[in-house]
């Protein structure tokens, strides 16, 4: 009987750029992960499960395709996970809004984007994060904020803010 296995979702993107960061570790636990991102081990193994199948890992699920990640962050997640500015509301600078990109794009208090969280310091239009855990991830760990936010002005970023997303990505995954 042959596994059947889903097309990746949001969660795995979270997964697979945690795996990036570790790529210097000799060894990592699904545990450890599970931990840091807000998942429970369950959605650990069965990510890395679909996240091998749809050719972003090895067969020993340690070793990244960065590759064709960065081929899917660039051209497939804003057509498969869209996000569209909401309200206004308190929260977690994202996008633009965000490190790297804030010192490198200039607006206005109307044109912030934030990640809607109640001890968030900053107003913004929300936007819904990738996945439900990605705040509270990202409040853990900076680098994993920064790839999160660089991946959210692709997903809502005009063609400047895109473009300047790009080549942070390119630059930091290659």
């Amino acid at each position: 009987m042959t596994r059947v296995v889903n097309g990746i979702k949001p969660q795995d993107i979270l997964i697979l750029l945690k795996i990036f960061e570790w790529k210097d570790r000799p060894s990592w636990r699904s545990l450890d992960m599970a931990r840091e991102l807000g998942l429970s081990p369950f959605e650990i193994s069965i990510g890395l499960e679909r996240c091998r199948w749809s050719g972003f890992l090895d067969a020993s699920k340690r070793e990244l395709m960065i590759s064709a990640l960065l081929e899917f962050i660039l051209h497939g997640l804003k057509y498969v996970y869209p996000v569209q500015p909401g309200p206004l509301c308190r929260g977690i600078p994202t996008a633009h809004s965000a490190p790297p990109l804030a010192g490198k794009i200039v607006s206005d208090e109307s044109d912030e984007y934030v990640w809607p969280d109640e001890s968030g310091d900053r107003r913004g239009q929300a936007i819904i994060p990738l996945y439900k855990s990605a705040p509270q991830a990202a409040k853990k760990d900076h680098q994993l904020y920064e790839l999160l936010a660089l991946i959210d002005a692709i997903r809502v970023g005009h063609s400047r803010e895109r473009a300047l997303a790009t080549q942070e990505l390119k630059r930091r995954l290659l």
